[in-house]
């Protein structure tokens, strides 16, 4: 078992040969089997838990190595790969339209399933102003009584 001032003189000598500022920056040059280069953390780990194996991997890399070279990062899944395929996106302007497909057709369901979810104050708001001008809109009522119904629901769920 080397001890930490052994590992501390081999990790300075590898900062030294590579041209490093910090320890950090040596993980680039030391290949994980998984791909990819060494990640800090686990730098940090093996100097604490594993030291041999860390500076049998810095011996073989950088010290015994002529011109230690930097390892390409792993190949990682593009950002927003995780989004389900099978889901339907549609535009606004699509969903304006078969939501005005659905008020044609009369289907309540489809109609509040598409309609967009509004906030309570905003519902109260529109509501007042249908008011105002002497209209009577029940799917703005509905919405109404889904948003404090939804708000109560969650004021009894936290307690």
């Amino acid at each position: 078992m080397k001890s930490l001032k052994e590992i501390e003189d081999v990790i300075a000598k590898a900062i030294k040969k590579v041209g490093a500022r910090k320890e950090n920056e040596l993980c680039k040059y030391l290949p994980m089997n998984s791909g990819g280069y060494m990640h800090h953390f686990t730098l940090r780990k093996m100097k604490s838990k594993q030291p041999q194996e860390l500076s049998t991997i810095i011996e073989k890399y950088i010290m015994q190595s002529e011109r230690p070279s930097v390892i390409p990062p792993k190949q990682r899944a593009a950002r927003g790969s995780r989004k389900r395929k099978d889901q339907l996106v549609f535009t606004r302007t699509q969903l304006e339209r078969m939501l005005n497909i659905a008020r044609l057709a009369g289907d309540k369901e489809i109609i509040s399933v598409l309609s967009p979810k509004k906030s309570l104050t905003g519902c109260k708001r529109e509501l007042i102003q249908s008011i105002r001008h002497n209209k009577v809109e029940p799917e703005l009522w509905n919405a109404y009584a889904e948003s404090a119904s939804a708000i109560s629901q969650e004021v009894s769920t936290d307690r």
